[in-house]
């Protein structure tokens, strides 16, 4: 006779179907995660997208356009920036190569401007020479603020500037260009630059004195000592009663002119003779 056992509900769990909480709770977590599977294809998409355009042949470096330039060639502005050209505009570094543009001893400044679709703009800055410093045997350009630009050279005979001597501090005459040497000399050409006449006529300055610009004018050889300002009234006093002087005195060792009232001077030759008042200056 077959027995029946009462059934066990517990055995029958897998047929038990999910509740109305459950689904909500699943559907919830559906709405949330929505918006961020939403947002991350949109990220990737746009990524693509930009890297497309970054990417894109139209908007590669074609062209180079150099301004401000004057001692400095455009090729050799140029080759400070080589490999600019044909890199993605976008994507360029002009700062890095702005760097290397200030690497260059003539250029003082330099800005890069994108302009679409392909070229790049480079306004460089250039420094300007106002001496050819004497360092040791050789000859420099050097600007307002000490920089010694490049070697003198047959390229640079477009300058018609003084020499200078003095400038470098140490045993040997070839060490640091001094600053206070430096500063004298800009501010005797900046006197001069006003009077161009005046100004040709400086052949060399000697500044191995930092209070005392000493110059030597072209077919005179008086050492002519200025001081430290004043520099076109002393000089043009010396002009005017150079006649009188080398008539007085036919061999002038120097003329020293940083007195109001009075000019010495000092003999040359093997005379012994020290410097002495010779005339008075109005």
């Amino acid at each position: 006779m077959a027995v029946r056992a009462p059934a066990d509900r517990r055995f029958r769990r897998a047929q038990v179907k999910p509740t109305r909480r459950h689904r909500a709770r699943e559907l919830l977590r559906w709405r949330r995660l929505r918006p961020v599977l939403l947002g991350l294809v949109v990220l990737v998409g746009a990524y693509r997208a930009a890297d497309l355009v970054l990417s894109a042949s139209v908007f590669r470096v074609e062209r180079i356009v150099v301004r401000g330039n004057d001692h400095l060639s455009t090729g050799e502005v140029l080759a400070l920036v080589s490999g600019l050209r044909g890199q993605s505009l976008l994507r360029a570094d002009l700062a890095a190569y702005r760097t290397r543009l200030l690497d260059s001893p003539w250029v003082t400044d330099a800005t890069l401007r994108r302009v679409l679709p392909s070229t790049v703009e480079i306004l460089v800055g250039e420094r300007v020479p106002i001496a050819l410093a004497r360092i040791g045997t050789r000859l420099y350009l050097v600007d307002d603020r000490g920089v010694l630009v490049d070697e003198y050279g047959p390229q640079y005979a477009e300058f018609d500037l003084p020499i200078v001597d003095g400038l470098a501090v140490g045993t040997d005459g070839a060490g640091t260009v001094d600053r206070t040497r430096v500063a004298l000399v800009a501010r005797l050409v900046a006197a001069l630059a006003a009077h161009p006449d005046l100004g040709r006529r400086v052949s060399q300055i000697d500044v191995r004195d930092a209070h005392d610009a000493v110059v030597i004018l072209q077919g005179d050889a008086a050492l002519l000592h200025l001081g430290e300002d004043q520099f076109v009234a002393r000089l043009q006093s010396y002009v005017e009663l150079a006649p009188a002087l080398h008539q007085r005195v036919p061999d002038i060792d120097y003329v020293d002119l940083r007195f109001d009232d009075r000019v010495y001077v000092r003999p040359g030759g093997d005379s012994g003779a020290g410097a002495v008042p010779i005339a008075r200056r109005d």
